[in-house]
């Protein structure tokens, strides 16, 4: 799974959404919450262009990962920032994956575009273990789990986070989202949003705000 035109895709018309704005999503998460899929389906959902935040590490990178090193610098925050920004100047919509674990990172990619919207896959350590240790083609080691959790600093209320557990199948992780980014649209736009359950494990309004 890459970036851009790949994901160029419709949504099912069983779950049209009413968005009409353009969208700029930073799903972030650990190593193995799901990012790349659960980004995918987003970009099919929304009809727009998806950025495996993984393609923008380098060979070295990848190669300290593969031998269980941690990385210091984290994710390129301001390539990503670059991406973004590119997208937001064309009027296009965007769906891009980074871990993000330190605010200082989503500082750098976010910032102060009111316009992007951080997603938080959510998921207990236990759960991403398992899938971790079921993934025997990705390049990072379970061995690094730790270090994902030690470094993840939880998001904070003025960084406006949706928040969706990730203990569900993608697709309905990528629905809640969809439904969640409904919601903040209509309330921006003054329309009534459209009446759609919420899935299982949703997001409080208090972890919303």
């Amino acid at each position: 799974m890459r970036c851009d035109s790949q994901f160029k895709c419709g949504w099912s018309p069983a779950l049209a959404h009413s968005i009409t704005e353009p969208v700029v999503v930073v799903v972030m998460g650990v190593f193995g919450s799901g990012k790349t899929t659960v980004s995918a389906l987003l970009s099919a959902a929304l009809g727009c262009q998806f950025q495996e935040g993984d393609d923008l590490h380098s060979a070295e990178s990848v190669k300290k990962m593969h031998s269980g090193t941690p990385l210091t610098a984290g994710c390129p925050g301001f390539v990503r920032s670059r991406k973004i920004d590119s997208w937001r100047s064309r009027g296009e919509s965007g769906v891009l994956t980074c871990s993000a674990l330190k605010r200082s990172y989503r500082d750098i990619i976010i910032g102060d575009r009111p316009d992007v919207t951080l997603v938080y896959l959510r998921g207990s350590y236990d759960l991403i273990r398992r899938r971790m240790a079921a993934r025997h083609e990705h390049f990072m080691p379970v061995a690094l789990l730790d270090s994902q959790f030690a470094t993840l600093q939880e998001r904070t209320p003025d960084e406006h986070p949706i928040i969706v557990d990730v203990g569900r199948a993608p697709e309905e992780v990528a629905t809640e989202i969809v439904r969640q980014l409904e919601e903040r649209h209509a309330n921006d736009s003054g329309i009534e949003s459209p009446s759609r359950p919420a899935a299982s494990g949703e997001t409080t309004p208090g972890e919303r705000q």
